[in-house]
């Protein structure tokens, strides 16, 4: 019996990532019991977990109907990772100073699996929003930026990496995966990319890369902009936004150039 104990502990705790997964896919509080039902997964034992995961405030009660939702305490956990996580902690600067020099919105942008995600923000002066939510899980090729999260890996690995159904982009369009792909050699050849915003018809991201030691780009740093403005603007934008890309990156990899206390001045 003590032999099986370290291999129930395992599953009970990748059953609870996926309940907290699943949660932040879905955005919003649900039954235990839907939340059993959508990752098939044996009803007591999602009660169990979740009932666990209440006591010690990871999730959180909402509303009178049993619907649970993420707890404070994983806000906290958050709060401590990013006062840890260099890359986080250094791109603030970067993104501050971006969105102050442009008055576009600027973001610091990863892969999270088998998505896109923006991981920070600085809105920019405009009135109104035009950019994603922070954490929100977007298909790689709707974005410029996932032409460059991708440029290290092989075509056989691009196309094992995103579903199908990621091709498809919000118009009802697909993107053929081998113009995906050239759009990633180019982009990687160019240390940049621009496009239109799938989405929406008024948007455009510019995107440069953030390279670690081994030449890998792990994040990129982007505008987001009209796109009338970038048009009229896009040599500017991208000056800047490649020079921050530069200066972030040479922080990462030790060539630390520029004047402690000013990171984000050139």
């Amino acid at each position: 019996m003590n032999n099986n104990t370290p291999t129930k502990r395992a599953r009970g705790l990748d059953r609870a990532f996926h309940i907290l997964d699943f949660l932040l896919e879905q955005k919003c509080p649900m039954r235990p019991n839907e939340i059993a039902i959508a990752i098939n997964a044996p009803k007591s034992s999602v009660y169990e977990i979740i009932n666990l995961l209440i006591e010690n405030k990871v999730l959180e009660r909402s509303g009178n109907e049993g619907r649970v939702f993420l707890g404070r305490r994983l806000y906290f956990w958050g709060r401590g990772y990013i006062n840890h996580f260099d890359l986080a902690r250094e791109a603030k600067g970067h993104l501050r100073y971006l969105a102050d020099k442009t008055n576009e919105s600027s973001q610091l942008c990863m892969l999270e699996g088998r998505k896109y995600t923006v991981v920070m923000m600085n809105e920019g002066a405009r009135h109104f929003r035009i950019s994603s939510d922070v954490g929100e899980l977007v298909p790689i090729p709707w974005t410029a930026s996932g032409r460059l999260l991708l440029s290290h890996m092989t075509d056989a690995q691009i196309l094992e990496l995103i579903p199908e159904e990621d091709f498809v982009i919000p118009n009802g369009d697909r993107l053929e995966p081998v113009q995906f792909i050239s759009q990633v050699r180019a982009a990687a050849s160019d240390g940049f990319f621009t496009s239109d915003s799938v989405a929406d018809n008024f948007t455009h991201c510019l995107a440069a890369p953030v390279y670690d030691e081994h030449q890998r780009c792990i994040a990129t740093l982007c505008l987001i902009a009209p796109r009338i403005d970038a048009a009229r603007n896009f040599e500017n934008y991208k000056r800047v936004l490649m020079t921050q890309a530069q200066m972030l990156t040479d922080k990462l990899t030790g060539n630390r150039f520029y004047v402690a206390g000013q990171s984000a001045i050139v």
